[in-house]
């Protein structure tokens, strides 16, 4: 397969047979996706939190 055969096919592909997103989809996703980063990060934070306290209070009793 040569370069051009290569552009050729994938432009087409790009253009015939992708469905493309609305624009109302596209921002449902990406509120979808935020809302789930925002929630993992509260996660790990909380996890760290309480991991740290933990430790500490665990080394305070033999130290």
């Amino acid at each position: 397969m040569s370069f051009k055969s290569y552009v050729t096919e994938s432009y087409n592909e790009l253009v015939h047979k992708v469905t493309w997103p609305t624009w109302s989809e596209l921002e449902n996703s990406s509120i979808v996706v935020m809302v789930a980063a925002i929630i993992i990060g509260l996660v790990v934070f909380v996890m760290d939190f309480v991991f740290e306290h933990l430790m500490n209070f665990l080394y305070g009793l033999f130290y």
